[in-house]
Parts: C-alpha cells; structure tokens; sequence
C-alpha cells in the first residue's frame, strides 16, 4: 500500500509544534475592521489550539508530521 499523502492545503495553513499540539491562524482579521472592538481584534490576532475531533482530522490530513 502506497504512503499517506499529506495534504498540502492544510500543510499551509495549519503548524505543529515540538509538543504535536496544532496551532491555527483565526479567521474573520482581514477587512470590516471598523465595526469590532479592540479586544475582539487583539484576540482575533493570536494563534488558536485544535482540539478534540479536530485534532484528530488534522492528524489524517497530515501524516508525515506526527
């Protein structure tokens, strides 16, 4: 059986660290800017943690790094 592609729209968008945990860029930070709070922004700018089910999809769309 052939090795488990990983998959490269996810590779982009999705970082692993020393510790396997996955790490994402949040959405809704691009434009419309105006309407939302400071604090809605700041939060909005840091990375966020996969878990749970999530987790465990991310781990099938990206073989080679686990």
């Amino acid at each position: 059986m052939p090795k488990q592609k990983t998959h490269r729209g996810a590779k982009k968008r999705f970082k692993i660290t020393a510790n396997k945990k996955i790490l994402y860029n949040k959405a809704n930070k691009s434009h419309i800017l105006t309407k939302k709070s400071a604090k809605r922004k700041r939060r909005l700018g840091k990375q966020g943690l996969l878990e749970g089910a999530d987790k465990r999809r991310m781990k099938r769309l990206l073989p080679n790094d686990f």
